[in-house]
């Protein structure tokens, strides 16, 4: 036996917990993991870091591991052939390079990951599709997470990201959650509002449900679903008509703020509490105690970002920090907290329609000039490209077959479980001419991909994550791979050389090095840099070993905009897009499940996780809405909305209010995004998932129920080609 120990950065949320590997090498097999000290973690894991790597030995609990290239030979509808690397490769390219030629390079659509492939190849998969293919149609699932943190915070501080740092959470004195659960989304850093509260902060947590942060909060505010703006108002409104405002911040430090306050003043409690189901006295509380310390700290997640409303939310929520002063010191600022363990990094790379690598423009034409230059390319695309949310749009609505997306090579994500409106979703995939799927699983996705490229896996290939709080750290190969598979670098090489435009890299660092040299804000963030110090946290504009980057922004009042200063924004409340009605008299929320991880290939195919929860999941109703239709935790109920139907457990629970009702994404029976509404935000263009109209009606035969459950869940394997494995074992 060979023991070697590996530490590695977390595949999962965007805490970037450290963990330690013990191997036999000999083996290939992980005997051992914990969590060690890292910037972020303070050795500490949640279920995930202990138990959400057995995936790594492919099980095929709920689906396989891919090991080997496949492709449709015979065109749609033909079967699934394995075939070399080589003809793999000539087969992506030859019909890309077809569809390009007789439609343009607008007609080609890329999704790159935000989950395990790691920086570097995200920065090859935005380089291919802009200097090869010739397109900035190029985007991930940040689009439909925190693409409205991105948009919104840009508009008014000029940065997208957290501004302060994981662990300063602890050192605050007054922390608004807001639309976020970090107990399910990132237990370590909930485990930093729970310091801070035992250190004598004031937690203001709003919510319409009573999550764990809503528990140890000195006050929950249980808002309706979708009224987060009307809130967000109302508390500017309070802080500016008592005089708690920070005046000479406002000064010195931002501009527009007459047009903002013109607004907000139209927002008083008195007026806001019916509308988000509040008492005004505690809308009034909640502003004078944020108001009342400059170590405030406003902690997001997706009940802010995912919602028509998004970025006029997020910029509400930055105008509020600017509006007290709670900018440019340590535990204080906004914290938009980034979901999956990369998404943070993925948008660094430039993994977005209208920005290169450390947010460049693509529409500068000194930015283009520069990134073509070292990119050997005569000229870059200037015109923003398409968000991967408006791609139904393009398929399945747009009649002009010169404007259609006609190739989508996707990247390591799961668009038919992940997005809105499932059964648009795999219409508009099922219509496209040439689907690719980069991935290390097979799933939903792959049933409609004309090729399937597989590739290594997290713990199975050198790298970079960006934590959520804008920490570089590295990750590394614990296990080596198994199976006729390629790192996504390699592959992304292999098809631009293939279709004309060679790409080649030595190893991960070349990558890397080429990245930072193209990105100031990245440019100190060397492998040597972050190696020695575990993390460098950008911008990191020095080369200096001792640098260690950036722990918070805006440091003395000063904001990345054009000119320094922070921009006041807001806008007017509206509902969200679809309301209850009489046939519809619930709304759904889509939520995270603690256990289990976005659209579950990695942790469904752990043991430990796949024994906490299984299909078909559950729907959270209220003990009332319960006896309404007469109905216990555990049985089987339908839920229906005007986009589809599905069968899910009813789990009873004080924890939400009557009306309102919740379900997990992750699974493939009860898949709650067969039923959510395809409505964007005008400028992120991210799905409103926290809110449509639904219904949920008792099944009256649950025996059929049960079988029926059975019967799905054996048929989706059955067309993934797992079942018949399995059951051979």
């Amino acid at each position: 036996m060979t023991v070697r120990q590996t530490q590695t950065t977390c595949c999962y949320c965007g805490a970037g917990c450290q963990l330690l590997f013990t191997t036999d090498d000999e083996a290939n097999k992980i005997l051992d993991v914990h969590p060690v000290r890292g910037r972020t973690n303070d050795d500490k894991a949640c279920l995930k870091g202990w138990y959400g790597w057995d995936f790594l030995n492919d099980p095929q609990i709920l689906t396989k591991r891919l090991r080997a290239p496949m492709i449709r030979r015979g065109g749609k509808g033909a079967p699934l052939e394995t075939v070399s690397w080589k003809e793999a490769i000539d087969f992506v390219a030859k019909n890309l390079l077809k569809v390009r030629d007789k439609w343009g390079p607008d007609s080609i659509m890329g999704a790159a990951s935000a989950r395990g492939p790691g920086n570097e190849p995200n920065y090859l998969m935005q380089k291919f599709m802009r200097a090869c293919v010739g397109t900035n149609n190029i985007d991930h699932c940040a689009r439909i997470c925190h693409a409205a943190s991105v948009a919104g915070s840009r508009q008014t501080i000029g940065e997208g990201a957290m501004s302060l740092s994981i662990p300063e959470i602890e050192d605050a004195e007054v922390i608004f959650n807001i639309g976020y659960n970090a107990a399910a989304s990132h237990p370590v850093v909930a485990r930093r509002i729970v310091k801070a509260s035992e250190k004598g902060a004031f937690i203001i947590c709003a919510d319409p449900r009573i999550t764990e942060t809503a528990r140890i909060s000195n006050l929950h505010l249980p808002l309706k679903g979708g009224t987060n703006l009307a809130l967000t108002n109302s508390m500017a409104n309070v802080i500016i008509s008592e005089g708690l405002e920070d005046k000479s911040f406002i000064q010195e430090h931002t501009k527009d703020y007459e047009a903002y306050r013109e607004i907000v003043l139209d927002y008083p409690p008195e007026k806001v509490g019916p509308i988000c189901g509040l008492d005004p006295a505690d809308i009034r509380t909640a502003a004078r105690r944020y108001a009342s310390s400059k170590h405030s700290v406003i902690l997001w997640g997706m009940g802010v970002t995912q919602f028509s409303q998004g970025v006029e939310v997020v910029k509400s929520l930055c105008s509020l920090a600017m509006l007290t002063g709670n900018f440019g010191r340590p535990s204080t600022g906004t914290g938009p907290v980034r979901g999956q363990n990369n998404v943070q990094g993925t948008c660094d790379m430039g993994v977005l329609p209208d920005v290169y690598p450390g947010y460049q423009a693509v529409t500068d034409p000194q930015i283009r000039a520069k990134f073509a230059k070292a990119w050997n390319v005569p000229s870059l695309p200037s015109e923003v490209g398409l968000q991967l949310t408006r791609v139904p749009e393009r398929v399945v609505h747009e009649k002009d077959p010169a404007k259609k997306i006609h190739a989508y090579y996707i990247f390591g994500e799961d668009p038919a479980q992940s997005d809105p409106d499932l059964a648009e979703l795999r219409e508009a995939l099922a219509a496209i001419d040439f689907v690719v799927v980069q991935d290390i699983f097979f799933n939903k996705t792959a049933m409609f991909a004309d090729a399937i490229l597989p590739a290594t896996s997290w713990g199975e290939h050198e790298g970079v994550y960006t934590s959520s709080d804008r920490g570089f750290q590295r990750i590394r190969k614990v296990l080596e791979p198994v199976g006729d598979i390629k790192d996504d670098s390699d592959i992304i090489c292999l098809i631009s050389t293939a279709m004309g435009y060679p790409m080649k890299y030595k190893n991960s660092e070349e990558i890397w090095n080429e990245m930072i040299a193209l990105s100031p804000k990245f440019t100190g963030a060397t492998y040597e840099k972050i190696e020695r110090q575990g993390s460098v946290q950008w911008p990191c504009y020095d080369p200096d070993p001792s640098d260690k980057g950036t722990m918070y922004l805006h440091k003395g009042g000063q904001f990345a905009t054009a000119d320094g200063r922070g921009i006041f924004k807001t806008s007017h409340y509206h509902p969200p897009t679809e309301v209850e009605n009489e046939q519809f008299p619930l709304t759904l929320c889509t939520v995270r499940e603690v256990g289990h991880y976005s659209a579950r290939t990695m942790t469904g195919n752990c043991r430990a996780l796949r024994n906490l929860e299984d299909e078909p999941g559950w729907v959270e109703m209220s003990p009332a809405d319960c006896k309404a239709i007469g109905v216990a935790t555990g049985d089987l109920v339908r839920v229906t909305s005007k986009r589809g139907s599905v069968i899910t457990r009813c789990l009873e629970t004080g924890r939400v209010r009557p009306g309102a009702v919740y379900m997990t994404y992750q699974w493939w029976v009860g898949a709650c995004n067969e039923l959510t509404i395809s409505s964007l935000d005008p400028t992120s263009r991210t799905p409103e998932y926290k809110y449509c109209a639904a219904k949920v009606e008792k099944i009256a035969d649950q025996a059929w129920a049960e079988n029926e459950v059975v019967k799905i869940y054996a048929d989706i394997k059955s067309a993934m080609g797992i079942a018949r494995e399995v059951e051979s074992r």
